[in-house]
């Protein structure tokens, strides 16, 4: 799966309340999130943003509370693809869980700006910035975890495997 977007570049501790702020949780549309993604952090965020773009990020992305609002407002807006130097635990569970990739690369991080180009191998984890001619290495997922953010998420992927007849992989 190759993804390519449009950086949007946040520094550390972006935490939930600023990916979907608390007044919306009783929204579960998840068009309805979209349209509220980002904006207490950054109110041009939804003009600017366009299906495919990456969000780029510091340290300690999605901390906070432990919604799936706000991964799944990221995904529904478009974003394709998160890379942060790290993720709150919970965050990056409930990303997976909903089938947004997220990719973790300190390098990657520090040397794309907002506007470059970037293209995401997530069978490899190469990272490529086509703007600024750089690759970096990212720790690609294990197969299991690429066929379930292929398959959109937890949900899809346990429907597949049922209507496959075959038994889920246990994780561990």
């Amino acid at each position: 799966m190759n993804l390519r977007g449009k950086v949007h570049k946040y520094g550390d501790d972006v935490n939930t309340d600023v990916i979907i702020p608390a007044r919306y949780l009783n929204v579960y549309d998840p068009a309805e999130l979209a349209q509220h993604c980002m904006e207490d952090l950054d109110p041009e965020f939804l003009k600017r943003v366009k299906p495919g773009d990456i969000i780029v990020a510091g340290t300690n992305f999605g901390c906070g509370s432990s919604r799936e609002h706000a991964p799944l407002a990221i995904k529904a807006v478009g974003i394709s693809c998160v890379i942060a130097k790290s993720f709150a635990r919970i965050f990056y569970r409930n990303a997976i869980d909903i089938g947004l990739p997220i990719l973790e690369c300190e390098e990657a991080v520090d040397k794309t700006e907002a506007g470059d180009v970037l293209e995401v191998e997530l069978s490899t984890g190469k990272i490529i910035n086509i703007t600024r001619g750089l690759t970096f290495k990212a720790k690609p997922y294990p197969d299991f975890m690429l066929e379930l953010i292929e398959s959109g998420g937890l949900i899809e992927y346990t429907k597949r495997k049922i209507a496959a007849g075959r038994r889920i992989k246990k994780v561990r």
